[in-house]
């Protein structure tokens, strides 16, 4: 039990109506009472020190990680740092690097493919070495992140640059994580990145940039299976570009860095004789400058889309985009993919918790209302995290989602401290507010933390009828089941698997017929 679940236990066991000189009584009982076995204080020990060990390598290894990607690409080329390993302590062991890589590439098929290592990657890779080494893996790790260290020289205004374009970077997750399942703020935290960084460390250039993901062509199958939709884009190309469709008999090179699974890049698009110019305005003579499109990859190195920037509202005649800048504008790249599949992972819980809410309803009338919280990080120092309000459900079955954008904040609504409790336990907690009884329960993610909560409000009743709890039950655990099904496939750590024939159809569909699909399950568990 971690400090709140304790907290919340004893105050579950002594209930809402204890005087205080019983709850002082039953903590000096526990105080007397509580032995610890030297065995135990032991095992505590060690499991603490590993943990703050395990930590600390982490640390270790993420900032090495970040002075060799000086850029902010997001990974490292696993041949460069092969190369410099196989020089460590003058080629002697060789041998053990080998093994590591075997291993490492079979254990990664994908990475080793593409010849990328993210960070946990190149922890991973590390430690497979240190592994093959004799004597004891502490010391090896320390040597070996002592001889990387040295292999790499950074100046200081190389890693203002860095940290600079990190903190960028962090922008566009943390838009993700606190945009209530809308992809809005990601697009602005992107655009703003390139263009600040475009400002900052690309000579002020003016770019225009935009993103387009792949779509099934259902309406023209003789233009291509698949086709570009330009989902967003930089304001003063939005007349343009934003919403337009390319399809694969069109010009241009998207296609082909989609296909390659490479960024291309043209120096000079007047020169190139394939480019497709949205701005039909923009006269002939003054369509020059430079473009680059990058393809975004999901966890399994899939392409999704494309990220596009060209210089064309530039004036200047050298607008080429540097080696420096290209790397930046993967880790941008990389940063997107991740918080867009991050946003669709929110939309696939939405729309499940829509599904469970829509079979609750009939069932358990006398629920008067529930209301579902997506927990998300504090904007600031002074709280660790805050409560988005994203679906409300009344008696009747009505339902707003995402009608009001404000998030509730602990200091700031003391009546509703329940729900941080909840959060706080990741358990149930039943309680009552203004004679309202209120039942908040923790959806949970894969390490067992609330990531949601649904806040139960059953009137005046301290109980549900038997049959309506049981149903409220039922719900809950194949809400828990569907969550963490949609939460392993968002990790890439297990592929779809499609049950009911209608999971086939899409993957928002299939997110809300999740929860059907559990339900079946369990009925057939049951017959």
């Amino acid at each position: 039990l971690n400090l709140p679940q304790f907290v919340q236990l004893v105050e579950t066991f002594v209930g809402e109506d204890i005087s205080l000189p019983t709850v002082k009584r039953l903590i000096a009982f526990i105080k007397e009472e509580y032995k610890q076995t030297e065995e135990e204080k032991i095992e505590q020990l060690d499991k603490v020190h590993s943990i703050s060990h395990l930590a600390q390598r982490k640390l270790l290894l993420e900032a090495l990680f970040e002075k060799w990607d000086n850029n902010a690409s997001g990974f490292l080329d696993l041949e460069e740092v092969d190369a410099a390993l196989s020089t460590f302590k003058e080629g002697m062991e060789k041998e053990a690097l080998r093994k590591a890589k075997k291993h490492f590439c079979s254990r990664y098929p994908q990475l080793s493919r593409v010849g990328k290592l993210s960070p946990e990657a190149f922890q991973i890779f590390l430690e497979l070495v240190a592994s093959e080494f004799t004597g004891d893996e502490d010391e090896a790790i320390n040597n070996l992140v002592e001889f990387l260290t040295r292999s790499v020289e950074r100046s200081h205004e190389e890693c203002l640059q860095s940290v600079t374009r990190r903190k960028w970077l962090h922008s566009i997750q943390q838009a993700a994580e606190t945009s209530g399942a809308s992809m809005a703020p990601v697009y602005k935290a992107v655009f703003k990145a390139l263009s600040q960084d475009a400002e900052a460390h690309g000579d002020n250039k003016k770019i225009s940039a935009y993103i387009a993901l792949l779509e099934e062509n259902q309406l023209s199958a003789e233009r291509g299976q698949v086709l570009l939709r330009y989902v967003a884009c930089t304001a003063d190309d939005a007349p343009y570009v934003l919403n337009q469709t390319l399809y694969r008999d069109m010009k241009g090179v998207s296609f082909t860095a989609a296909e390659e699974g490479k960024p291309i890049h043209v120096p000079r698009v007047q020169l190139h004789g394939n480019i497709h110019f949205w701005n039909y305005d923009r006269p002939v003579e003054e369509r020059r400058g430079s473009l680059l499109v990058l393809p975004l990859h999901d966890a399994r190195w899939r392409v999704f889309g494309i990220l596009g920037l060209d210089t064309l509202r530039d004036q200047c005649e050298t607008t080429i985009f540097l080696t420096h800048e290209i790397s930046f504008y993967q880790g941008v790249s990389h940063a997107f993919s991740k918080a867009y599949h991050h946003v669709c992972t929110q939309e696939n819980f939405l729309q499940m918790t829509v599904t469970a809410l829509d079979w609750l309803h009939p069932r358990a009338p006398s629920i008067h209302a529930v209301i579902t919280y997506l927990v998300e990080p504090g904007k600031d120092k002074t709280c660790d995290y805050a409560l988005r309000k994203v679906i409300a459900t009344d008696n009747t079955g009505q339902k707003e989602i995402r009608s009001s954008p404000a998030l509730l904040l602990r200091k700031e609504n003391l009546l509703r401290n329940y729900l941080f409790k909840c959060v706080d336990s990741s358990e149930v907690i039943r309680t009552s507010v203004r004679g309202e009884y209120h039942i908040a329960v923790p959806l949970r993610d894969l390490s067992g933390q609330a990531l949601g909560i649904f806040d139960i409000s059953i009137g005046h009743h301290q109980k549900l009828p038997p049959h309506e709890h049981k149903n409220l039950q039922k719900m809950l655990k194949m809400a828990q089941a569907a969550c963490s099904e949609i939460l392993k496939i968002s990790l890439e750590e297990t592929e779809p698997t499609y049950v009911l024939e209608a999971e086939h159809v899409a993957n928002l569909r299939h997110a809300g017929i999740l929860f059907h699909r559990f339900m079946l399950q369990d009925l057939r568990k049951c017959v």
